[in-house]
């Protein structure tokens, strides 16, 4: 008999009891809903514990303060279990969701991305969120039965489109990436409408964690001042409010209760613009909320723009910074010349990556270059690429 007693309420949930199931199947758990079996098998993969050392915006070297990939995944994963808590959704999926969005990211964030589609240009190219179904359907090797993690299919669906549908008007199948292609073959994860409400707090947890922790990741690097971010609507606001009612308080304290603030703030009005359109569309089921032609779980449009304002300060202020500009540009070159000497010489590969290969420069080849190059740890790759091209390292 089950032990579980499924913790989400509202009608408009998904419900972990009747997930549409395994693309595998196996027995249920006796202790466990499916989607704590997911988030279970997320926290336990390779490719979660890789997180540890990829970066987020700056390389591991640069210092142990600021966020890598597996902490904004676990910062992620607390705000979409606060979010989906007051909506009255599944807990766990939000927080499966919120662990694995970023298990397809290469290493050096954004800039190793860039590299390795730029690399793979003629080879089907790289997107992330299409390599994080790569990973779990797939590069994943832990069970006897199946490669892959044998995730639920509401797993998948909240992996592929937590942003919203990726087949939309003037897209075809043929212009998707090539793992969501080769996946649709397999099972249908319905590309064309949106994602259940959990996957859309995920990503709405995403955004929350990342725009107000790069604020602090940024103070601390000294990229900008906070007297910089008083000109920035609701920041602003926010670091004026802490400053006026702590007088002389020490500032790494200044920083925090004002980034808590603005992090609480951000849930408050997601929750409430998702309400209002709760109350407006009347949903009764996920699958109502997959069939609506827009979002239900959203920012207010004041909050959006505010939202926006702070994306650009932060594109040009840090992401653009010329600091982060030098470590970025070593970065794709690192991919760069990675990926081109291992294409041309897959025998350099190891033994088990070698398998799959068609020969130099060929394109089953190219792929499994590119699932080794975005496997990779930031750190690993410096030494991979020391290891390849420095002729005095004794480890080549």
């Amino acid at each position: 008999m089950s032990l579980i007693n499924p913790a989400a309420t509202a009608p408009y949930a998904t419900k972990a009891e009747a997930s549409r199931g395994r693309l595998h199947k196996e027995a249920d758990s006796a202790t466990r809903t499916a989607f704590q079996r997911d988030r279970d098998r997320i926290i336990h993969s390779g490719a979660f514990r890789r997180l540890k050392y990829k970066t987020q915006v700056f390389v591991y070297h640069e210092g142990d303060n600021y966020r890598t990939r597996l902490t904004h995944s676990l910062e992620v994963a607390q705000i979409a279990r606060s979010i989906s808590r007051v909506l009255g959704l599944d807990e766990d999926l939000a927080e499966t969701l919120a662990l694995a969005h970023d298990l397809g990211h290469t290493p050096f964030g954004h800039a190793g991305e860039d590299a390795l589609d730029a690399a793979m240009n003629g080879f089907g190219g790289f997107d992330h969120n299409a390599q994080t179904l790569r990973i779990v359907t797939k590069l994943e090797h832990r069970y006897a039965e199946f490669d892959g993690l044998n995730l639920t299919w509401e797993t998948l669906e909240g992996l592929v489109k937590h942003n919203g549908p990726v087949l939309t008007a003037g897209t075809r199948m043929a212009d998707l990436p090539r793992a969501l292609i080769e996946y649709a073959e397999t099972q249908d994860l319905e590309l064309g409408t949106f994602a259940g409400p959990e996957a859309q707090v995920a990503a709405h947890s995403d955004d929350i964690a990342y725009n107000n922790h790069d604020i602090e990741d940024g103070l601390r690097a000294g990229l900008f001042s906070i007297d910089d971010l008083m000109a920035l609507p609701h920041v602003g606001d926010a670091f004026r409010a802490v400053a006026d009612k702590y007088p002389g308080l020490e500032i790494t304290r200044v920083i925090h209760e004002s980034i808590r603030h603005l992090i609480g703030s951000m849930i408050g009005d997601v929750i409430a613009e998702t309400k209002r359109r709760i109350a407006a569309a009347r949903p009764e089921t996920a699958a109502d909320v997959r069939a609506l032609k827009a979002p239900i779980v959203s920012f207010s449009a004041e909050m959006s723009a505010h939202n926006a304002t702070l994306k650009a300060f932060l594109f040009a202020r840090m992401y653009r910074h010329y600091r982060v500009n030098r470590s970025m540009s070593k970065a794709k070159r690192i991919v760069r010349d990675l990926f081109g000497l291992l294409h041309k010489e897959p025998d350099l590969l190891p033994p088990e990556w070698q398998l799959g290969c068609d020969g130099a420069g060929g394109m089953k080849t190219a792929r499994r270059v590119c699932d080794y190059i975005a496997g990779m740890t930031d750190r690993f790759a410096v030494d991979e690429h020391n290891r390849l091209f420095d002729l005095a390292d004794p480890r080549s």
